[in-house]
C-alpha cells in the first residue's frame, strides 16, 4: 500500500469516528437525559470528549503527512504522538467525570430504568465495537499512532456502552422483581468504566511518552535489521544500530565497517544499497542515517 492510498485510509477512518461520535454524542446524552440514565448520560459527556479527540486524531493526520522542511527535517510524524496524548488525557478527564457521576448516585434515590435507554446503550455498543475493529485494523495497518490512539477510545466506548447495557439491563429486572440492590447496577456499572478507561488512558500515555522520549525500537524489530543489513556482501561489521518511531514511520542510524580499500563512490553505492534492502523490508522506514567505518582483514 503506498503513501497516498495510506493517508486516503487513515483520514477516511478519521472522518467516520469524527461523525459516529458526534451523532452517538447527540443520542446518549438526549436519551441518558430524558431517561435519568446516570452511566448512559455519563457516556454521552464522554462521546463529547471523543469529538474533541476525533477532531485532534484528523488534524494531526494531516500534519503528520507534511514532508520535512527546514524547521522539521525530520518530516511532522510526531503530530500523531500528540495527538494520542491528548486522547489519553481526555480519557482520563472522562474516567473522572464518570466516576463522579456514579458515586453521585448512591446519595440519591435511585432513577428508574428506561426500556428506550438500554437499546440505545446496545446500540452504542454494536456501533462502536464495528468502529474499534475497524479502525484499529487500518490504524495498525498503515501504523498510524492517531489512529490507533482513536481505537483504543472507541474501544474505552465499548467498555463503557458494555457496562451501560448491562447496568441498566440489571435495573430493568430489579423493577421488575422487586430487587432493590439492582436499582444500583447502572452507577456499579459506571465504576467497572471508570476502572477500564483510566487503565486504557494510562497505557496510551506510557506509549506517547516514550515515543516523545526517542524510545528505542523493540529488540525484535533491531535484530531484524541487523539480519537485512548484513545480507549486503560489502558490510563486515554492524558497529551501532538505533531506531526510534518518529510518529507513523521509524528513522535508522547506522555505523556499519566496511572494506578500507573501497572508493568514495563505492562507499556511496554501499550506503544507498543498505538504504534499499531497509526499506524494500520495511516500508515504514522512511530514513536511514548510515556511518561507514574502515574495515581491515586482521579486524576482529
Amino acid at each position: 500500500m503506498n503513501q497516498h492510498t495510506n493517508s486516503n485510509a487513515s483520514m477516511f477512518a478519521g472522518w467516520i469516528s469524527l461523525i459516529s461520535n458526534i451523532v452517538l454524542t447527540g443520542l446518549k446524552i438526549v436519551v441518558g437525559a430524558i431517561f435519568n440514565s446516570p452511566v448512559l448520560l455519563a457516556d454521552g459527556y464522554h462521546n463529547a470528549g471523543d469529538v474533541i479527540a476525533s477532531g485532534a486524531t484528523l488534524t494531526s493526520m494531516r500534519i503528520s503527512k507534511r514532508p520535512a522542511d527546514e524547521d522539521h527535517p525530520y518530516g511532522h510524524g510526531k503530530a500523531e504522538v500528540l495527538s494520542s496524548a491528548i486522547v489519553g488525557i481526555i480519557l482520563v478527564l472522562a474516567a473522572c467525570f464518570i466516576a463522579y457521576e456514579s458515586i453521585k448516585v448512591f446519595f440519591e434515590e435511585p432513577e428508574k430504568a428506561g426500556l428506550i435507554a438500554f437499546v440505545t446503550a446496545i446500540i452504542s455498543l454494536i456501533w462502536k465495537l464495528v468502529l474499534y475493529v475497524y479502525t484499529i485494523k487500518v490504524g495498525k495497518k498503515i501504523n498510524s499512532k492517531g489512529l490507533i490512539a482513536t481505537a483504543n477510545d472507541h474501544l474505552a466506548d465499548v467498555y463503557a456502552s458494555l457496562a451501560a447495557v448491562v447496568g441498566i439491563g440489571l435495573a430493568l429486572v430489579g423493577e421488575a422483581y422487586q430487587i432493590n440492590i439492582l436499582l444500583y447496577g447502572d452507577p456499579i456499572a459506571g465504576l467497572i468504566v471508570t476502572f477500564l478507561v483510566f487503565r486504557l488512558a494510562y497505557e496510551m500515555l506510557v506509549e506517547a511518552g516514550a515515543s516523545l522520549m526517542e524510545k528505542s525500537v523493540g529488540h525484535e524489530l533491531l535484530d531484524d535489521f541487523q539480519t537485512i543489513i548484513l545480507t549486503v556482501p560489502e558490510v563486515k561489521r554492524i558497529d551501532r544500530l538505533r531506531a526510534r518511531e518518529h510518529g507513523h514511520y521509524i528513522l535508522v542510524d547506522l555505523r556499519v565497517s566496511v572494506p578500507a580499500n573501497l572508493t568514495i563512490q563505492e562507499g556511496h553505492d554501499i550506503i544507498r544499497k543498505i538504504k534499499k534492502t531497509l526499506m524494500e523490508h520495511h516500508d515504514d522506514v522512511a530514513e536511514v542515517l548510515i556511518h561507514l567505518n574502515p574495515w581491515y582483514e586482521n579486524d576482529k
